[in-house]
């Protein structure tokens, strides 16, 4: 008869096992992987962390090395990638983390289609994304060694809920991390800005010119590249975007801003009875649906957003039922959409299943439509709720100034919603509205009389004009010649 293994040799061959599935852990050294400044936040051993950067600093790589150094220091634990999209998410470090874990763990098993690689020692790294506030939930349950949410400032206000409500309770199996990252916003507003002056958090920062890889990639140093940026421009180092794009620093920015919303001029909650409406429908493929009804009145210029709606991963089905539900709630004068591409059938499926005529929205001159509507903003005619996304989305959506003789909205962050409000505002006729009629004076009172005093002194007077110039004529017409 086999005798069992003791404790102790069953500890053993634990310690074995751990040892050859961690082969090769010793050979990942972050003090190896990353340059000067990356190394203090991939190092950081706070929970709580922020890391500001600009483009082309190499904040990707440092988030793809600490994803994997953590994976490999906590065996069976998640280690969590997270921006605002999947696709953002796979373009950003997918490459980055697969190189990283293949050089690095020789038995890493890579799955592609569900952006996640298995580490031997049980722990799983994650790539995804949350578009909107129903994807936050998805990350509920998960026993995470680190969590990285990169692109923070472009995330809506829902961030504080991604972090605060399901994160950071998931980081306890693993006294986990949680790393804010992302480049500074033209408005130094949102959670992501109060996380990175918060005593609260650890804080890391470094920018493209700490970044030793441009020159040796380009041959040419940071420093000579901004001063022909600066040229090119027209505008020298002080410019707010320069400030935020090249040295990371938070400088309000509005100019980057698309979109002219002010809380305060154009901020009030839809509260009014109105007359006329219109839906604006914007449909996404990689990013999120979203629905916009605008109302006004007959007698006002005044358009405000009535109720706006944002949901990822929609199925038609789903998409069909919101879109009748408010054109039976509405009865809209219009619903328009972008029907461009893939939309034009998704659009033709909605008005066969539900009966809901679609309109296709007026997409070319998109920017001088966007400067219509902001003049609107700018004059007080525009009104959203300030806690809206539409408000949210305004701060975040910036200019690309890449080339200033082609300005273009920047691809950095995709407003669905101000996309549906625009296509709703060109359709809808608040601008046709006419000044009210004063109501008439009740029959006898003292404003009656005065008003109908002066109606008879109007009269009289027209009657002596008439009576003037009908003499006036008599004597310049010449006397009849009788024959």
């Amino acid at each position: 008869m086999s005798r069992l293994p003791s404790e102790a040799q069953i500890l053993k061959r634990i310690e074995a096992l751990e040892s050859r599935l961690t082969a090769g852990a010793a050979q990942f050294d972050l003090r190896q992987i990353l340059f000067e400044k990356q190394l203090p936040f991939g190092i950081e051993a706070s929970r709580y962390v922020t890391g500001v950067c600009t483009r082309r600093a190499g904040k990707s790589y440092a988030c793809a090395a600490k994803l994997i150094d953590v994976a490999k220091k906590k065996p069976g634990c998640v280690a969590l990638y997270v921006t605002l999209s999947r696709i953002n998410a796979k373009r950003l470090v997918w490459g980055i983390v697969k190189e990283l874990a293949e050089k690095h763990s020789q038995a890493a098993k890579v799955l592609e289609a569900d952006l996640c690689i298995e580490l031997p020692n049980g722990s799983k790294i994650y790539l995804s994304g949350a578009a909107d506030e129903s994807e936050v939930e998805k990350f509920r349950g998960l026993a995470l060694g680190v969590v990285i949410i990169d692109e923070a400032q472009a995330f809506p206000a829902y961030l504080s809920k991604l972090v605060d409500e399901v994160l950071a309770p998931a980081l306890m199996d693993f006294a986990g991390q949680i790393f804010l990252v992302g480049t500074p916003g033209p408005v130094p507003v949102g959670y992501f800005h109060e996380c990175s002056v918060s005593e609260a958090w650890a804080h890391h920062a470094w920018s493209v010119v700490d970044n030793p890889w441009i020159e040796r990639k380009s041959g040419r140093s940071p420093q000579s590249l901004l001063a022909e940026e600066l040229k090119r421009r027209g505008v020298t180092v002080d410019d707010p975007s320069i400030q935020r794009e090249w040295f990371g620093r938070w400088v309000l920015d509005k100019d980057a801003l698309v979109f002219r919303f002010d809380p305060e001029l154009n901020g009030r909650a839809p509260a009014r009875a109105w007359q006329g409406y219109v839906i604006g429908v914007d449909l996404g493929f990689d990013d999120a649906d979203a629905i916009a009804v605008l109302g006004w009145r007959d007698d006002s210029p005044e358009i405000d957003l009535v109720e706006e709606w944002v949901g990822a991963k929609q199925s038609i089905s789903g998409l069909i039922t919101r879109v009748k539900t408010a054109y039976d709630k509405y009865q809209p004068l219009a619903v328009v959409a972008d029907t461009g591409g893939l939309g034009k059938k998704i659009a033709d499926e909605v008005t066969q299943r539900s009966g809901v005529p679609i309109e296709a929205a007026e997409k070319e001159r998109k920017l001088e439509h966007i400067e219509l509507l902001n003049d609107a903003l700018r004059t007080g005619l525009f009104f959203a709720a300030p806690d809206s996304r539409f408000a949210d989305d305004c701060m975040r959506v910036e200019w690309d100034r890449s080339k200033p003789e082609k300005p273009k909205i920047s691809e950095r962050f995709h407003s669905d919603v101000c996309d549906a409000v625009l296509y709703a505002w060109r359709r809808a006729l608040a601008w046709t509205s006419e000044t009210p009629k004063e109501p008439a004076p009740k029959m006898n009172t003292p404003e009656w009389f005065e008003k109908e005093s002066a109606k008879q002194q109007r009269e009289l007077d027209d009657q002596m004009e008439a009576e003037f110039e009908a003499n006036r004529r008599a004597r310049e017409e010449p006397a009849e010649e009788w024959i």
